[in-house]
């Protein structure tokens, strides 16, 4: 009877994680460095700047009106640039025009990049010009609808994967896009924009700032066990570094003011941030891709839980 009840007793170990030989469930992102994550980065610039543009001459802040035009239509045709430079052959980039596919986010991202950077161009060749500036000013305000679309489709096209890291935090990656995109478009706005007309710009590098540092938090808190690729290696350094950029330049934005020197390091503090961010964010969706832990372990515990 005591045997009997030792052996009901005993506790199995839980068991070890395996694979097949340790080799990847998945394939791993092909993109490239700096390619993908700088266009990503100046996708954000582009999109943010666009709208801070339209507020700017709304509210007459001529100024400011300009920097921002230059900072959407210069981001737009680089991100454009690197974008078909990552496909390998620009004719590439031409063919996702032949269709329009709504499920896809590639093919609706490549329209809104297009619209958006056509767009843009214009609002800036009225401006510098001063040809048909009703025309450029129309632009301008249609940007209004594009460049929001511009500076978070990029998070849908990275969660709209298999790559744990990301697919998973397919919640949070449009808000810490966003915050990390308004943080590097107010700080090229600081940084193009005499102090005293930048105003506008250093309150929404400072939103910015705290959107990206509390949408970063909770997704890796929220993730738990697939948050591990961004705290650890190359990805955890990179986002831990983009988080003191950050931060520090989003603070100094705050109390700034009309100082030139906080302003250029607040606006380079925070430029440099965003691009850890997104260089981090590709890092660590290449860690999770290549150890198949972060593929079989979460697809175990949901067949384990609806069981």
């Amino acid at each position: 009877m005591k045997r009997e009840r030792a052996v009901a007793q005993e506790v199995v170990p839980e068991a070890e994680f395996r694979s097949y030989y340790g080799r990847p469930v998945i394939k791993p992102p092909i993109w490239h460095e700096p390619h993908m994550p700088t266009y990503l980065y100046l996708g954000g610039v582009s999109g943010v700047s666009s709208s801070m543009a339209v507020m700017a001459r709304l509210t007459g802040r001529t100024r400011l009106d300009r920097t921002a035009r230059v900072a959407a239509a210069a981001g737009a045709a680089l991100g454009a640039g690197l974008l078909s430079a990552e496909l390998g052959r620009p004719e590439r980039f031409l063919n996702m025009f032949r269709v329009f596919k709504l499920t896809s986010p590639m093919s609706v991202g490549s329209w809104i990049l297009a619209a958006h950077g056509g767009l843009s161009a214009a609002a800036l060749a009225g401006d510098l010009t001063g040809i048909l500036p009703a025309a450029g000013d129309a632009a301008l305000l249609a940007t209004a609808v594009t460049g929001p679309l511009t500076a978070t489709y990029t998070a849908v096209l990275v969660a709209d994967t298999a790559v744990p890291a990301w697919h998973e935090a397919y919640r949070e990656l449009p808000f810490l896009f966003a915050g990390s995109a308004m943080a590097a478009a107010g700080a090229a706005g600081m940084l193009g924009t005499p102090p005293a007309h930048a105003g506008p710009a250093r309150a929404v590098a400072a939103l910015g700032a705290g959107v990206e540092t509390v949408a970063g938090h909770l997704m890796e808190r929220r993730l738990g066990f697939l948050g591990e690729p961004y705290q650890v290696g190359r990805a955890g350094r990179l986002m831990r570094a983009a988080r003191v950029l950050t931060a520090g330049g989003g603070l100094l934005a705050v109390v700034a003011g009309r100082s030139r020197a906080l302003n250029a390091v607040s606006g380079l503090a925070l430029t440099a941030g965003s691009l850890c961010t997104r260089f981090g964010i590709l890092a660590a969706g290449r860690a999770s891709a290549a150890d198949p832990k972060y593929t079989v372990v979460p697809q175990r515990r949901r067949l384990d839980e609806a069981s």
